[in-house]
Order: structure tokens, then sequence, then C-alpha cells
């Protein structure tokens, strides 16, 4: 006989055990199934084990610049990758456990093994139990997304890396490409790089980190460079050869020009690709490109059936399939008769993005260009972090924060940041975009002193021509 629930989950990641918590918040019963580790990719593979690495980095690059600060170290800084990636590893395996705890805490039933849909609100799992047979009125799939590898040059784990391998190194590169500088390669190359590895990043857009606003992308790119990085936009990658001992890889550059060239080690982050094939979603959902296609709650074709996160359409953010496991359960309480709850759709254009590499950077809304050609006039502030007390005292006069507004109704339209801790200010426009704030909202809230989040008043202030400090 099958096992009833109220709600399946399928996938634990930020989406699925989130989505999970809060149906059982709600009083419903329910399961989460899960192939692998609890915490999905995030937890186990991405978003935190990925910050534990660079936060190693950071503190080398500060022991590096350790006489910037009236400091002197005894001997040689050298980097013990070993250790490094052991302590990731324990960050990732301690997140693990305590997802563990709330499956139990929650009374969540987990189901570990490979789920297979076999109808709408119905699937087998194959795993520690030999085959189950689960059902439920409602069932979320959240079953993520994996790296894209290059057509031509498959991951090997040797000489080509995803993001999995370049977690866990057999060893330190010495020559590393990496394919690709959207957040993940940016972040490995910024990693590798404060780590000692001498990096070249091949972008085929005309700028690194393209989502970003233009002038955040110039910034960034002179900083790496700076920092000792080669950068190549506007350039592809033709043919990879990996061998014993290294890679050749043909780069066309450019202008054009197609040269040979040799790498210790490989890092391919092209994008991603959903994990939707081969678990019996084909007659049951619409995709484009494997992509489950929703509503703004998570509805897909078949009642019952319900889609978040990474198998989704992007952004492909973890934060941002947090809160579609929110949506979509509280939804799921509503149709089943709980008056209490009341879910609204995510608006994608406050979901803030970060990308942790040194300096860092953050975003929300639209860019200055994209709030153009939807037609908006602009107001735009830009201040630098020199400007800022807090971030000469800390050592961190590198960056800019940018805001751009609505000229005719004062609509904060978009914020874009790169400098130290800007991911964790961004926030502060996020909810001032979700509260649609205006610029004199912002302009006559009072922001401490001396802290880094007076810039972002200073930004606000500038696009007024009301900035104090510059």
């Amino acid at each position: 006989m099958s096992d009833q629930y109220d709600v399946i989950v399928l996938g634990s990641g930020p989406g699925g055990y989130v989505a999970a918590i809060r149906c059982a918040q709600l009083g419903l019963k329910t399961a989460i199934v899960e192939r692998e580790n609890l915490g999905g990719i995030c937890l186990n593979w991405g978003c935190i084990p990925t910050k534990a690495l660079l936060r190693s980095a950071e503190i080398k690059h500060y022991m590096d610049h350790a006489a910037s600060y009236g400091l002197k170290v005894a001997g040689s800084i050298e980097a013990d990758l070993e250790a490094v990636v052991k302590r990731s590893r324990g960050v990732a395996k301690q997140l693990n456990q305590g997802v563990t705890h709330l499956m139990k805490k929650n009374k969540i039933t987990v189901h570990m093994g490979e789920g297979t849909m076999t109808g709408p609100t119905t699937m087998t799992v194959k795993g520690e139990k030999g085959e189950e047979k689960l059902t439920a009125k409602h069932v979320i799939v959240a079953t993520g997304a994996r790296a894209r590898d290059l057509p031509f040059a498959p991951a090997d784990g040797k000489r080509v890396w995803t993001y999995r391998t370049a977690m866990t190194p057999p060893e330190m590169p010495k020559k590393l490409l990496v394919i690709g500088s959207g957040a993940i390669g940016i972040e490995f190359a910024s990693f590798y790089n404060d780590m000692g590895a001498e990096v070249t990043v091949v972008e085929m857009l005309d700028r690194i980190v393209p989502v970003e606003d233009a002038d955040v992308s110039t910034f960034l790119e002179k900083s790496l460079t700076k920092q000792g990085m080669t950068i190549m936009t506007g350039a592809g990658v033709e043919d990879i050869k990996a061998g014993d001992n290294g890679v050749k890889a043909k780069i066309k550059a450019k202008d054009g020009k197609v040269s040979e060239q040799e790498f210790t080690h490989c890092i391919v982050a092209i994008g991603i690709v959903p994990n939707t094939e081969n678990i019996g979603l084909d007659k049951l959902v619409e995709m484009d490109r494997g992509f489950i296609q929703i509503d703004p709650y998570g509805r897909t074709k078949s009642k019952g059936l319900w889609a978040i996160g990474d198998c989704t359409p992007g952004p492909w953010l973890a934060h941002k399939a947090s809160h579609e496991g929110v949506t979509a359960a509280e939804a799921i309480a509503k149709e089943l008769g709980n008056k209490d709850v009341h879910p609204h759709p995510l608006d994608r254009n406050n979901i803030p993005g970060c990308t942790y590499c040194h300096p860092q950077v953050a975003s929300v809304g639209m860019t200055e260009a994209k709030a153009k050609e939807a037609g908006y006039t602009v107001k735009v502030g830009n201040f630098p972090f020199i400007g800022n007390g807090k971030a000469i005292a800390l050592g961190e006069a590198e960056g800019f924060i940018k805001t751009v507004f609505d000229a005719k109704t004062g609509e904060l339209l978009g914020a874009h940041m790169i400098g130290a801790e800007v991911t964790e200010l961004i926030q502060g426009y996020v909810v001032g975009k979700q509260l649609e704030t205006t610029e004199a909202e912002l302009m006559q809230t009072v922001f401490p002193h001396p802290t880094l989040s007076e810039m972002m008043h200073e930004s606000v202030l500038g696009a007024y021509g009301k900035a104090l400090h510059i």
C-alpha cells in the first residue's frame, strides 16, 4: 500500500526543504524525497561551502597585506589547500546535519532515494528501502540543476572541472583557465587567484558578470586585472584537449585571432542544466529548454503538481528558490482549506543578486541601461567607497554604490554595488523596493555613523544633486 501525504517535496535543496518546513508548519502531513544529501547542492556543493573557501582566501589576502594595517607577519604566508577544503566540507556537513534536525523537528518524513513521477501526485522512490510508492494531494518538484558541460570537453574531474571538483580539488592549480564569468566562474577565479594560481577568465560576451550594471562590470574587470588575473571578454574557447599534464585550449580572442594556450586545469562555468529529465515529468508539465513552466505561485499545468527553484525559470538563486517554496506551500495550504494564509506571487524585480569575489558585487532591480530601455527617464546616483570614513578605516576604499531612480516618480528602480561587504548592504535597498520606497523616504532615513551603509544614503542624495561627502 502506498504511503499517503498531503504534500510530497521532490528534492531537498534550499527550495525543497524550506517548502517542506512551511508545509509542516501549516499542519500538512509532509514528506521529502532526496537522492543524495539533505540540503541539496546549495548546502553541500554550492552557496555555503564556496563561501567557506572564499573566507579562507579572504583571510589569506589580508595576511598577505598585513603591513597595510601596521602589522608584521613572521615568515611567508602559505595556503594549505587540503586544510582549506577540509574546513569547507566541515561547514557543509554541519549544515547538512542542521537540515536533518529540522526535518525531525517538523515531523517531516524523509525518503532517501531516486524519485520518479508516475502521475501528477504519485511517485516511486528507489533507495534504501527498495522501491516505495508514495501518493499525495500535492507534489512540489524541487529537483534543482547541475553544471552545464562544454560539448567538446566534458568534465573529467582531473583536468577539466565543474564547481563540484573545484570545491574538492585533487591538487592546487598552477595555471587555471576559467570559462564563463558569471557568479560561479568569477568566485572560483577570485578564490584560486588569492590562493596563488595564475588565472585566466574567458567570457564570450563583451564584459564580465554580464547580468550586472555595465559600470560594475568595468570596475570589477579593472580590479581583477590589477590583482593579476587575465580577463578575455568577447572571446571563446573553441577546443580543449586534456592530458595527464594539463589542458591545451584554443581560444579565439576579440580580434578574431586564435591561439593555443596551455593550463594545468580548467573550470567550466557556462551555466546550468535543470534536473528534469528521466523523472516522469514529460507529459505532466510544460518545459522550455528543460525548465518547468509555472504560474506566479508555482503551479504547473497538472492539477496538484507544483515546481520551484532551479528547475524553473531563473534567476537561479537559492534565496529565490526558498521564497518560491514558501509561496507554493502557502498556496497549497489555501487550496486545502486554510483561510489564514495569504500567499503572494514572487516579484522577480525585487530579487537581489550577490557575487562573493574580491571585491564583492551585489545588485537588485534594473540596471541603468535596462531602465532606459524600458522607457524610464532616470536619475542616477554614484558614491565611491573612497568618500566613506568606515571604508577607509577598514582599508577597503575600493568600490562604489550606484542607485537608479525614476525621475518622474522617485521610485527606486535599481541599486548596484561593488566593494567590501556589499552582499550584506544590498538588503537595505531590497527592503526599500519591496516597500515601494521613493527617494524621499530614503533621503529622510537616518543612517548610523561610521558605517559602510552611509554610502547608500549618499548615493541616493547624489542622484538628486545633494551628496554631502563628495
